[in-house]
């Protein structure tokens, strides 16, 4: 008996399905609920340790402890970013504006890439540091760093600032902010 190519496929789909249901179930890094997704709610103290300024206004320094705060961060500065290639990538995509226009775009989007892989660069060399996690965020006009770290100081802050200011050969102003591990 010659079955179709179509039968032959969905037997061999649900097969899988089968064989990755099975593993699935017995795989030993289940979830402690068993839940597929699930969020883990924590206590978070969000009070202000410390707070100082240099003498140019430049360098804030403070402590605040909030672990939703940092992953908040870092999911609005991706959604900006992706928001702002999706709109040069429609500049870039449209046969009615001149070249010159687009061309603009391309150079905005390689800046916002290049902006990217510096701010990683930067995070890496932070966490390298000794720190627990860095999140770095160049807006153009001001660099913010958010550090999580057991202590803070002045001096580590000026680190820090020493470190972005080779790294991207600017002179803006960068605002430090750390907050402590719990």
């Amino acid at each position: 008996m010659l079955l179709k190519k179509q039968t032959v496929w969905l037997l061999t789909m649900l097969s899988l399905v089968v064989v990755l249901s099975v593993y699935y179930i017995t795989s030993p890094e289940q979830q402690k609920g068993g839940e597929l997704a699930g969020v883990e709610e924590t206590k978070t103290d969000n009070k202000e340790t410390a707070a100082t300024e240099s003498k140019d206004g430049t360098t804030v320094i403070s402590g605040i402890a909030s672990d939703e705060k940092f992953e908040a961060l870092r999911m609005k500065l991706e959604e900006q970013r992706t928001k702002m290639k999706e709109d040069l990538q429609t500049i870039m995509a449209s046969t009615d504006l001149p070249a010159e226009e687009r061309s603009d775009a391309i150079e905005k989007m390689n800046e916002l890439d290049e902006i990217a892989q510096k701010e990683g660069v930067l995070e890496t060399l932070i966490k390298s540091m000794g720190y627990d996690d860095a999140l770095v965020r160049a807006d153009g006009e001001k660099v913010r760093i958010t550090v999580k770290a057991k202590d803070h100081s002045a001096s580590a802050a000026n680190e820090i600032i020493q470190m972005v200011r080779t790294e991207l050969g600017s002179l803006q102003p960068v605002a430090v902010q750390f907050e402590p591990v719990k």
